[in-house]
């Protein structure tokens, strides 16, 4: 690793406190121009004693705004201290999670995956409009059925055409044959670019796309294509428990990745993370937005900085090794749980480098998935799966509760 290590818990807070002394200090500095200011202290105390020692509760006293990119260009000078951790942060996860070289990429903390996917697309839709001068009915989604409701929601938004590719029941891999009718009807009705969705672990069941199923395709039919990777869920997961994957950076025919932090990181909600190569994000910048130092190149403008430094707080305690042993333990977990689900011979899918295992609803009663609170994939009597999620709080324990109502439940029957 690069740039990621682990500090102590001193460490961190200085580095944050240093950070906000180079903010703009609403209460002590005349700045009049701003609209905006720390949260308003007669609802949250700034002088609370226990501040002192929890630099992210801090942060979000203090309010800072992280409109822009700070990635490219200048950035608003009034947050320039917590804007640098936020580079940091990006750094780290570009370079030392997603294998891209030094200062070669954009992005930004965005709040939540579903922001982060939608600017993908954004980004991706403006770049075939200004380069090839492109109809929006030219250009078309590409992504599984399995794929993340953000993709609908872009389609919506960005008036593109979402092309849903079927997906093999029992191993969730994306359908080849299918693909090539979809792409072929589609090039046919006038068609010409791609915008292609391969997901680093579905949220339904943590399936992984093989990027390259959909671009050995399209490169077969000399047809133009973008590759997004929605690693919403897996970005922090899979680069662990796969050392060998070549899902980042290091593919070339990968030009962003969005996580989210909020889910596998425990940061708070909502804080998503887009990454793109260099030469990409400026294709949304919104000229009008001419108040703001440096350039607006993001979906939501104004976000909170508190979330970048509650990114920053959690790599950095953990650092690699740390973080490695975390992951190493959660699919040790999730190893047991499969094992007592073959011994009870209750069919389920499960990608063995994930924390995701989805079970057959056919072997799962119904009142035992609502006691445990397994999440169905569809909420009607047309359900077929039941997911059950290890995360940090769901140790044996509680997994064997289950497996031994199921096993009661057999043996009834």
């Amino acid at each position: 690793m690069k740039y990621w290590k682990k500090l102590s818990h001193a460490k961190l807070q200085s580095r944050i406190e240093v950070a906000l002394k180079e903010n703009v200090d609403f209460e002590n500095d005349t700045s009049l121009g701003y609209p905006a200011s720390k949260l308003d202290d007669k609802v949250f105390y700034s002088d609370a004693p226990f501040l002192k020692d929890a630099p992210t509760l801090k942060t979000y006293v203090a309010n800072p705004n992280h409109i822009g990119c700070h990635t490219y260009g200048s950035s608003e000078s009034a947050f320039k201290g917590t804007q640098e951790i936020e580079r940091e942060v990006l750094r780290v996860l570009a370079v030392d999670f997603f294998k891209m070289e030094d200062e070669q990429f954009d992005g930004y903390i965005a709040p939540g995956g579903t922001e982060a996917n939608i600017q993908a697309i954004w980004v991706f839709r403006n770049f075939y409009n200004h380069k090839f001068n492109a109809k929006n009915s030219e250009i078309a989604i590409l992504a599984s059925e399995d794929t993340h409701y953000s993709m609908p929601k872009a389609s919506n938004i960005l008036s593109l055409d979402l092309l849903s590719i079927p997906v093999k029941f029992e191993d969730r891999t994306i359908d080849p044959i299918a693909l090539e009718k979809i792409v072929k009807e589609a090039v046919a009705q006038g068609k010409k670019y791609f915008i292609v969705i391969a997901n680093m672990a579905t949220t339904m069941f943590g399936s992984v796309d093989d990027p390259d199923v959909y671009t050995d395709l399209l490169e077969r039919l000399d047809l133009d294509y973008k590759l997004h990777i929605d690693g919403a869920y897996g970005g922090f997961v899979y680069p662990f428990s796969n050392l060998k994957s070549k899902i980042n950076f290091s593919n070339p025919k990968v030009s962003s990745i969005t996580i989210d932090a909020h889910k596998m990181l425990q940061a708070p909600y909502g804080t998503g993370v887009y990454l793109s190569r260099k030469g990409l994000i400026e294709n949304v910048l919104t000229k009008e937005a001419e108040y703001v130092e440096g350039m607006d190149l993001t979906l939501c403008g104004s976000r909170s900085g508190a979330n970048a430094i509650a990114v920053y707080m959690i790599l950095f305690t953990y650092g690699p090794y740390g973080w490695y042993e975390k992951i190493s333990v959660l699919l040790m977990r999730t190893n047991w749980f499969c094992k007592q689900l073959d011994m009870l011979e209750i069919p389920y899918f499960r990608d063995e480098n994930m924390n995701i295992v989805t079970m057959y609803s056919s072997h799962v009663p119904k009142d035992i998935a609502e006691k445990f609170d397994l999440v169905p994939e569809q909420h009607n009597d047309k359900n077929q799966w039941y997911k059950v999620v290890i995360m940090d709080h769901v140790e044996i324990d509680n997994l064997l509760q289950l497996i031994d109502a199921l096993k009661e439940r057999m043996q009834v029957t």
